[in-house]
């Protein structure tokens, strides 16, 4: 199922998440999940015991230091709006989750302009985590069904890292029928 921005008659633009793959995913950052048996990324270390899949995301600091947080959220309740977005242009932003739960990815191309029309939104499978690139627009963290904990590598360090800006017209974010 193709992102799609749909104005209803006389209505607010509809956003529609589709499932997060990496080639879509890519002007936006990185999908972070195992590889599959036999990618020359995925290898064993620790005596055979463990598989290491290897260089996952590109972490950017922009000078500063890497900051590994625990975030729990809590759902939205669906549908909603989407009126805001913030981006972090002096490093990327990771979120790792760890309670194995499908969450939501809305995202827009790094500018200093903000369309409605350029907001794509993902929905993982619960095994994937996202990198941000430096500059993406994203929307703030979006559990589905229940209360979520996520691991977040982040940017640390001197400068303003966060900026917000609101769209001019809201988004209707709509989860796909089950």
């Amino acid at each position: 199922m193709e992102t799609t921005l749909a104005r209803m008659a006389g209505a607010r633009m509809s956003l529609h998440p589709q499932p997060l793959n990496a080639a879509a995913f890519a002007p936006f950052g990185d999908v972070i999940e195992t590889r599959p048996a036999g990618d020359p990324g995925a290898f064993p270390i620790n005596g055979g015991m463990v598989t290491r899949h290897h260089d996952l995301a590109t972490v950017e600091l922009g000078g500063g230091r890497a900051l590994i947080n625990l975030f729990e959220a809590r759902p939205y309740a669906y549908p909603m709006e989407i009126a805001m977005l913030e981006r972090h242009p002096l490093g990327s932003q990771a979120f790792i989750p760890l309670s194995d739960r499908p969450f939501l990815v809305v995202v827009a191309p790094p500018g200093n302009t903000l369309e409605a029309g350029s907001v794509r939104a993902f929905i993982t499978n619960g095994r994937q985590g996202v990198n941000y690139h430096a500059g993406v627009w994203h929307h703030m963290l979006l559990a589905l069904d229940a209360p979520s904990c996520f691991a977040v590598v982040d940017r640390g360090g001197d400068g303003n890292n966060c900026e917000e800006r609101w769209l001019a017209q809201p988004l209707r974010l709509e989860l796909p029928d089950a």
